[in-house]
């Protein structure tokens, strides 16, 4: 009886489970479940489809005329195509999305699109009978040849504008279209382009950077990569008549960074600040990508904070943070919200193997832009009380939570702009001090703050001829803090200082040994060469000086 009762069981479960299985099946095909069960089946992905798009063109001069398409049907991707530039004319993508569920007989939706000025199925093999169809600023489109067609997985469901001749799409699942929307753009307009990106967008899981299993672990700093909306302009270069005088700024700068990577390998890069080159990035976005797309390609995770300039472009803190933040392999947060600025977080090194114990802590803060009252302290911005708050309690407790460690666990941080104590010197240098340091002048105590938790060295970026570390002292002489500068690495940005070579600078951490060593690697001359190589940290100590 039991095992009567038994196979009849299995019989029935298996029976259900080919019922289950045919009817995915016949629904992906035909739709015949309902939505409230649709929605819910496995092999099924809810979401938006694109169903069409286009591009409306107005004049804009003519104070009636409008750039945006009815509303209820249409979703308008908010930039102009002429980057708000060109006196005449305003162009704009506009998009339909639709619900799965939502889709009726007349629907066709978006499986693939083209841009140019010829029909693609003409003349390409096995494309004749595809539905190509036309639309503005040479815009094509493949669409389903069936209604109900909206496995979200075959059809676009999103559709972005990205800008210039170099822009790049990091994004996975995204595919950048090779020509642009507009013939009609002069050279201070920066040509559009079309990304899209089919099926759901993709989890991106943060890496978890560990110390490597001998011990090591390199760090590259990259400070003021200027890098702009297009190609931008070359400020500075040296030497001026390399190339035969030709010189795109982002070409060089991302060949530059691209070349320190693949020769040094390191295992995480912080950008410290002035990534985008605001007054020439109209779109932030496409400059962002470009960088990102250095570092995801390499598998190489990387951490942001901003600069003075970052928020001058398209974009500000908060929605550059939340794009960086999205994008693989990235390390950077927006920080608490109760404290001042975008970019307040810490991030942590896991010790070597399986271990689940930190071995470093990298402290990075948003050091703002401009002075807030220029007439007492005329400048730039400094580190308010609430930051210093929340490093020195989030310090202390990490290292409440580090004392059960039986390793050496090292404190460093990351800021833009330079603390007062930069312009000291009468501390032991080892670099190049080419420029006054531009600190605030207004001094908040910070420094005092990273000695008293046990911080071993800072590094900042925003004088970009300076490249020196200093060596801060107790009143009794002892060595308790290395002050560093990055150096300027892009070529937005001036470099204007006695033949200054742009450079980036790396940190080499010995967990074995707990030390630290530092140098500089540079984009001309003796390129292969460690610049300024020092021990800075020994024994999990600040070592160094006279």
């Amino acid at each position: 009886m039991t095992r009567r009762v038994v196979r009849t069981a299995i019989q029935l479960g298996v029976l259900c489970m080919i019922t289950v299985l045919l009817l995915i099946f016949v629904d992906n095909r035909y739709r015949v479940l309902p939505s409230s069960i649709h929605n819910h089946l496995p092999a099924h992905h809810p979401g938006l489809v694109i169903v069409d798009v286009t591009v409306k063109t107005c004049n804009s001069i003519n104070p009636i005329s409008s750039c945006r398409l009815d509303p209820d049907k249409w979703h308008r991707i908010e930039k102009d195509l002429y980057l708000n530039k060109s006196w005449l004319s305003r162009a704009y993508v506009h998009v339909q999305r639709k619900k799965e569920e939502e889709l009726d007989d007349d629907d066709r939706v978006v499986l693939d699109m083209k841009i140019g000025r010829l029909d693609p199925a003409n003349g390409e093999k096995g494309e004749g009978n595809e539905r190509w169809e036309a639309r503005p600023a040479g815009i094509w489109l493949k669409r389903s040849t069936k209604p109900h067609m909206g496995d979200s997985q075959k059809a676009v469901t999103a559709v972005d504008v990205l800008f210039g001749a170099d822009a790049v799409e990091p994004r996975p699942g995204w595919e950048i279209k090779d020509h642009p929307l507009l013939l009609d753009t002069s050279a201070e307009i920066q040509e559009s382009r079309i990304s899209i990106r089919r099926g759901n967008p993709s989890d991106v899981p943060k890496p978890i950077p560990r110390i490597n299993k001998d011990g090591k672990f390199k760090i590259m700093q990259a400070a003021d990569l200027h890098l702009a909306t297009g190609i931008g302009l070359c400020r500075d270069p040296e030497p001026a008549g390399w190339n035969g005088g030709k010189c795109d700024a982002d070409t060089r700068t991302l060949d530059f960074i691209g070349k320190v990577l693949d020769d040094e390998k390191p295992d995480l890069v912080v950008l410290s600040g002035d990534q985008v080159n605001g007054d020439t990035a109209p779109d932030a976005q496409s400059a962002v990508f470009k960088f990102a797309e250095l570092f995801i390609k390499r598998k190489i995770p990387y951490a942001a904070i901003f600069g003075n300039h970052d928020d001058e472009g398209s974009l500000n803190r908060a929605a550059l943070m939340s794009l960086i933040e999205s994008l693989p392999y990235s390390l950077s947060e927006p920080g608490p919200a109760t404290v001042d600025g975008v970019g307040n977080y810490y991030v942590e090194i896991l010790a070597r193997g399986t271990s689940q114990h930190s071995a470093l802590t990298l402290y990075l803060l948003d050091t703002h832009g401009y002075s807030p009252d220029e007439k007492n302290f005329r400048g730039y911005d400094w580190l308010k009380k609430n930051q210093i708050d929340w490093f020195k309690e989030t310090a202390q407790g990490l290292k409440h939570a580090h004392k059960q460690y039986t390793h050496v666990h090292m404190d460093l941080a990351f800021i833009h702009i330079p603390l007062p104590e930069y312009r000291n010197t009468n501390n032991y240098i080892v670099g190049s001090f080419k420029e006054p340091p531009t600190a605030p002048g207004f001094n908040s105590g910070f420094k005092d703050a990273l000695v008293e938790e046990g911080v071993l060295l800072v590094s900042c970026g925003h004088d970009h001829v300076n490249d020196y570390c200093s060596l801060d002292k107790s009143p009794e002489g002892a060595p308790q803090l290395w002050m560093c500068y990055g150096g300027g690495a892009g070529f937005g940005g001036y470099g204007g200082y006695d033949g200054y070579h742009r450079r980036v600078r790396f940190f080499e951490i010995d967990m074995n040994e707990a030390r630290v060593t530092t140098y500089k690697r540079l984009e001309y001359g003796d390129t292969e060469k460690r610049l300024d190589e020092q021990i800075i940290v020994d024994a999990g100590k600040v070592v160094g000086g006279p």
